[in-house]
């Protein structure tokens, strides 16, 4: 599960890995202030989640990097159950990672059937 190379797509998944590093920390204070959670509790799993998310931007060129890509959209829904608006936040950048990877195998089905 996961795109060519040459695939422009590919910058988009890596765009949306980073913008989902970025909302995951900033889900640290949110998780501390509206919903209660402890300090340790949230940088452990929102700093893990944003974490998580740069390791599969920098694997990206590598096979590993689209499995993590995917563990990274789990991991951005089930943040949810700390805090939950990360349900919609995470669901959200679910939505975009699929509808661009999706947008990326068509065109690689386009490349092959015009035989580029």
């Amino acid at each position: 599960m996961n795109l060519t190379p040459t695939n422009p797509m590919r910058v988009v998944l890596l765009s949306i890995l980073l913008f989902e590093a970025i909302a995951f920390a900033l889900a640290v204070p949110v998780m501390i202030r509206v919903s209660g959670v402890g300090l340790g509790a949230s940088l452990g799993f929102a700093g893990g989640a944003a974490l998580l998310a740069l390791v599969a931007t920098a694997m990206m060129r590598r096979p590993v990097g689209y499995p993590l890509g995917w563990l990274t959209q789990v991991v951005g829904l089930t943040l949810g159950f700390l805090t939950p608006a990360m349900f919609l936040v995470g669901l959200l950048f679910l939505a975009l990672w699929v509808l661009t990877f999706v947008l990326g195998k068509r065109l690689e089905a386009q490349w092959r059937a015009h035989g580029s």
